[in-house]
């Protein structure tokens, strides 16, 4: 039981990182019908600009207080990222919002390829670790000499994920912005004659979405203190996987989604086999699409005649 509960710990913090991943999968499918299979990368970026953004505040700025400097690495990493994810839209989306299906999907994967390559160049193939951002755990409960322990890191990614979602919530369901994301997801055309400026709102939408990952990217790097410029691929891949699962289109079963992605890698890793871990969530995907082809939580598509 005790070894339950830790992984059912370890599970919900992984799977709050896949999470943030995941919505901003579901936001910019929501609207442009379009995966944007770059928003992996765009994870890895923020992640290196948070290593870099940390390394320049503790080691040459010497700031001592770790509250302080992970707010601002986490300020700087959305600015950065946001800003890189509104270029990717302007430069490689845009042009092509009006071409065939395929144009679209062809440029978002030449897009991961270039940024995964450009980070790879700029930064190194090998593996970039700093030290511990966050130290520090307490112990829940002792059984059978295990110790059921939950850390300080955990806690602030738990904390940030659940603000950021009532945040994003009350952004989606309750300002003008949100409005205008539901009407572009409903009717551009439509929504384009009611006088809604698609295009600021998908890059608006891009950009909130890169917000989301540049979160995710820091926590990430917060979690596991490592990085490497093949790390946008895995993640980009589960988070995608997520937010399938939960029904594209989705906001709650993106988060959903992403929750039990991250349960069933670490419950697989610690009751079966470690090595199989990516088998067995991409197992339950299949699963789930041959039952329930929307996800758990996506709306039929209806053909309009």
């Amino acid at each position: 039981m005790e070894v339950f509960l830790q992984q059912l710990i370890n599970g919900i913090t992984l799977g709050s990182i896949y999470g943030l991943i995941a919505i901003g999968y579901t936001m910019v499918f929501g609207i442009i019908g379009m995966v944007n299979f770059a928003h992996g990368d765009v994870f890895m970026v923020a992640a290196f600009v948070a290593l870099v953004a940390f390394l320049i505040l503790t080691t040459w700025l010497g700031v001592s207080s770790i509250a302080v400097a992970l707010f601002i690495v986490l300020i700087v990493a959305m600015l950065f990222t946001s800003l890189v994810n509104w270029i990717i839209e302007r430069l490689a989306y845009r042009p092509l919002r009006g071409s065939f299906r395929l144009a679209p999907l062809i440029s978002a994967i030449g897009m991961s390829i270039f940024l995964s390559n450009f980070v790879q160049v700029s930064q190194g193939p090998r593996n970039k670790a700093i030290p511990a951002m966050v130290q520090g755990d307490f112990v829940l409960f002792t059984q059978n000499d295990y110790a059921v322990t939950l850390s300080f890191k955990q806690l602030i990614i738990w904390g940030v994920t659940a603000v950021l979602l009532v945040c994003f919530w009350y952004l989606v369901a309750k300002t003008k912005l949100g409005r205008a994301q539901r009407a572009c997801e409903q009717d551009q055309k439509m929504a384009a004659l009611v006088g809604v400026n698609v295009d600021q709102t998908i890059s608006m939408t891009f950009i909130i979405a890169a917000a989301l990952a540049a979160v995710a990217g820091t926590m990430y790097l917060m979690y596991y203190g490592v990085i490497s410029f093949a790390d946008g691929f895995v993640p980009g891949v589960k988070a995608f996987t997520a937010a399938v699962l939960g029904g594209i289109g989705s906001l709650p079963g993106a988060v959903i989604g992403g929750l039990l992605i991250g349960l069933i890698e670490t419950m697989w890793s610690e009751y079966f086999s470690i090595d199989y871990k990516d088998v067995a969530a991409f197992s339950v995907l299949a699963i789930t699409l041959i039952f329930l082809p929307q996800g758990l939580f996506g709306r039929p598509d209806v053909e309009k005649v």
